[in-house]
């Protein structure tokens, strides 16, 4: 027996299909684009700074292969700094694995007035030691080159860095990190203690004048 055109069965085949199957490709297009935005903002924002290249050599049978190793630092120059080693056959290679790397590992220090650290910091790796000590405005960075190069990248506008036993970056370089993630801000201190932040630094303040007045 033929079917009518009435039937629900025409009703479904007559229906546009075309309808049905650009709704799900507009989500999809709003969901691949949507979290892009973002991230390429923020990607736009990173600053990096090449520390140290070395050419590194490995013996085989039949003489030695050459290769290239790269130390990169990388901030958004708001308080946030990373860094990262990469070795590869060529120059460019290498660099960008070590960018990679360095925007992987970042991490945020609290920064007083976004110029210069809240308090002094000591840091070492091997035989590397470092001294980090916040300075009044207008002192500007006075480091040597690789740590220079992650105050630049954080953001740091004032600050005075020494570094003690050796002059090898990428200990000089764990050795800054180090010291940096020592670094705690008054905030964080009252929130663990349950306090409030005038209470902390009214308190330091308070201290040092009682000991001037003793003098």
């Amino acid at each position: 027996m033929a079917r009518t055109p009435n039937s629900p069965r025409g009703e479904r085949s007559n229906s546009p299909r075309g309808e049905r199957g650009d709704r799900p490709e507009r989500g999809n297009r709003d969901r691949r684009g949507g979290p892009e935005a973002p991230r390429d903002r923020e990607e736009s924002d990173i600053v990096d700074k090449l520390v140290h290249i070395n050419r590194v050599a490995k013996v085989v049978k039949g003489g030695r292969r050459f290769a290239f190793a790269a130390l990169v630092v990388v901030g958004d120059s708001k308080g946030r700094v990373g860094y990262g080693s990469g070795k590869a056959r060529e120059v460019p290679e290498a660099i960008r694995k070590a960018t990679e790397q360095a925007k992987r590992n970042m991490i945020r220090v609290a920064l007083r007035e976004g110029r210069t650290l809240h308090h002094d910091a000591r840091g070492h790796f091997g035989a590397g030691r470092v001294v980090l000590r916040s300075a009044p405005a207008g002192t500007g960075i006075i480091a040597g080159g690789p740590m220079r190069a992650v105050f630049e990248t954080m953001g740091v506008q004032d600050v005075v860095a020494k570094c003690i036993g050796t002059s090898n970056p990428h200990n000089m370089i764990k050795a800054t990190f180090e010291a940096l993630t020592n670094v705690v801000s008054p905030r964080a201190v009252a929130a663990k203690r349950g306090k409030k932040v005038g209470d902390i630094v009214g308190r330091r303040d308070v201290g040092g004048a009682a000991a001037a007045v003793k003098e």
